[in-house]
């Protein structure tokens, strides 16, 4: 083990600092102060006043719920690297819990049943001499302590570290890595699917905190080590991530902010390849690329619900590009249709939902897809509409599409009354109460020219010249 400095233990968090305690066998340790701590830690002497108001309670008496939740104290969360606390923390639907965690403690209700039953079993391994009285290490209060949480594995400036590596193979019967494709859930955790895409008894769990930590979305490749399932559990569990698409969690998740990534205009164009007369106006008269800001606007009746899913039905299939649909303030019919399709939407609200939810369900989606082009993927992300949400809100989520010069894209299509401004394209419609019709004077795409050529560009001005003049 490496040698502990009592300065790099200074630095830690109290969790690590747990962590370590855990590691070399000291009792008690949830009730001292960071200093002394920090002292026993180091085999000096501790202050006098270390077990505080929280004194443990006589021997075969349970602790008091107050108590309980004073020596439970909220861990601080790193990222990058998960504890087993937050692996243990599975849903409903894959493995049953048989209590539920108390008041103020933030381990679940399994990682407390199995740590006492690890506790009783290694008992063996305690010291009797270090309670006065040579207290049983197989009671429940010393299998409380004994089952603490094992050190983070993913922070090399933490003093522990090598410490929790090993309390992680001892636990996974022999250190055990797991390699798969995510598969994010609707409640925030995961799987793992080692044999994707199609679930398998050998899938592995990863906790909703590791999800959010790493910034983890559906086709994401990582790997890390493995736990076996405690009781009540039904998964295995990811003890942490080491790696997320071929590179180290740490420079993934520690990477620049996406708002702070260069960008570049449009350059690629996307095709449609389809028949439709007003699919065709709109590839080749106000072009669409990736990292397009676009909204399609019009009149009531105009037809924008109708084109966008018209686009949909176009792009969905388009090679590298992650589609997603988000219906905010629709009607319940359109949510019925868009849900019986072969792509069910990312998020669907009707116009009765407040329009705080429907732009906290168009923000979720946009910070999937924000991932997605930050690691060099191609996402698209369609919104109808942005008329039932604040302009502020509009507007950012709008101005989430963009190119990014060393990554990917993201491109939004959403419709509007009317444009919001800051859009690289506008889709106008006419209102004719039939098909949708591409209103060229009212429409525009902004340096066409890196999408078409010079030779399209000049195409477009001069058919919206045309357009113009007609109408006037």
């Amino acid at each position: 083990m490496a040698v502990l400095e009592r300065s790099e233990l200074e630095a830690s968090p109290l969790a690590d600092l747990h962590a370590i305690a855990d590691q070399l066998g000291l009792e008690g340790f949830r009730r001292l102060r960071k200093a002394d701590l920090i002292d026993t830690i180091l085999g000096e002497p501790a202050g006098s006043g270390d077990a505080g108001p929280a004194e443990e309670a006589e021997e075969g008496e349970a602790p008091s719920p107050r108590a309980r939740k004073r020596r439970s104290p909220r861990l601080r969360r790193g990222r990058g690297s998960d504890d087993d606390g937050d692996s243990a923390e599975e849903p409903a639907a894959a493995g049953e819990r048989d209590d539920e965690p108390e008041e103020g403690d933030d381990e679940p209700a399994s990682e407390r049943t199995s740590s006492r039953s690890r506790g009783r079993g290694r008992g063996g391994r305690e010291s009797a001499g270090r309670e006065s009285g040579g207290r049983d290490a197989g009671r429940d209060s010393g299998a409380r302590e004994s089952g603490s949480r094992p050190a983070r594995g993913g922070g090399s400036r933490r003093s522990g570290a090598g410490a929790g590596a090993g309390a992680g193979d001892s636990e996974d019967g022999g250190g055990r890595i797991a390699e798969g494709v995510v598969e994010v859930l609707g409640n925030g955790s995961a799987f793992l699917r080692v044999d994707g895409p199609e679930p398998s008894d050998d899938d592995v769990y990863i906790s909703a905190a590791q999800v959010r930590r790493c910034e983890l979305v559906s086709g994401d490749r990582v790997s890390g080590p493995v736990r076996t399932p405690r009781r009540s559990e039904r998964y295995p569990s990811l003890v942490r991530i080491d790696t997320i698409n071929g590179t180290a969690a740490d420079s993934v998740s520690d990477g620049a902010r996406y708002e702070d990534l260069p960008v570049a205009w449009p350059s690629e164009r996307l095709t449609f390849e389809a028949k439709d007369p007003t699919l065709e106006a709109i590839e080749w008269l106000t072009p669409l690329g990736k990292g397009s800001r676009a909204t399609i606007v019009g009149g009531r009746g105009a037809g924008k619900s109708d084109t966008l899913h018209r686009l949909f039905e176009v792009l969905r299939e388009s090679e590298g590009l992650e589609v997603s649909v988000v219906l905010a303030g629709a009607r319940p019919e359109e949510i019925a249709d868009w849900q019986s399709g072969p792509v069910a939407p990312a998020a669907a609200l009707s116009f009765a939902a407040s329009a705080d939810s429907q732009a906290q369900a168009i923000e979720r989606a946009l910070d999937a897809a924000k991932r997605v082009a930050s690691r060099g993927g191609d996402a698209l992300v369609l919104i109808d509409g942005l008329d039932g949400i604040p302009a502020a809100s509009a507007r950012r989520a709008l101005a989430c599409a963009r190119k990014l010069r060393e990554a990917g894209s993201l491109t939004v299509i959403a419709t509007a009354s009317e444009p919001l401004g800051g859009e690289t394209t506008v889709v106008a419609l006419a209102s004719t109460g039939g098909r949708p019709t591409l209103d060229l004077t009212a429409s525009a795409t902004l340096h066409p020219e890196l999408l078409v050529g010079d030779d399209g560009a000049e195409a477009i001005a001069k058919a919206r010249a045309a357009a113009i003049e007609a109408a006037a």
